[in-house]
């Protein structure tokens, strides 16, 4: 199985910048998607922000961060980034990263094996 480590969050005004990083340790069961999930404060579900795959060169965009974040990868170290750029109040919450998923669209929380404990982001206006 998977294990996810994130890292990278913080505070930052709006307008800033954050790069968050996660990097992944173990065996895929099933395919080497990676993605960022986000869950805003008080919300209960997560919603995706971004996906790439690890030897791919597949990635995805929510539209709400499309031109803002960018995913990158390093393959060979199994490490997925998130780059958050001009971050606005209503990018703030909890950053989970997911790994190993089994089907299904990119977006489906269910579709993921391995999840990290997440990172905060807090964007201030």
């Amino acid at each position: 199985r998977v294990q996810l480590v994130e890292s990278g969050g913080g505070s930052v005004q709006a307008g800033g910048s954050l790069r968050l990083s996660c990097v992944a340790s173990g065996t895929f069961d099933s395919s080497r998607r990676m993605a960022w999930f986000r869950q805003p404060p008080f919300e209960r579900e997560r919603e995706g922000v971004a996906a790439a795959y690890i030897g791919g060169d597949y990635t995805e965009y929510a539209v709400s961060v499309e031109g803002r974040f960018t995913i990158s990868k390093d393959d060979a170290k199994t490490t997925v980034y998130l780059q958050m750029n001009d971050l606005k109040p209503e990018d703030a919450g909890g950053y989970y990263c997911a790994a190993d998923a089994r089907g299904g669209h990119w977006t489906w929380t269910g579709g993921y094996i391995s999840w990290g404990r997440g990172t905060q982001v807090t964007v201030s206006s």
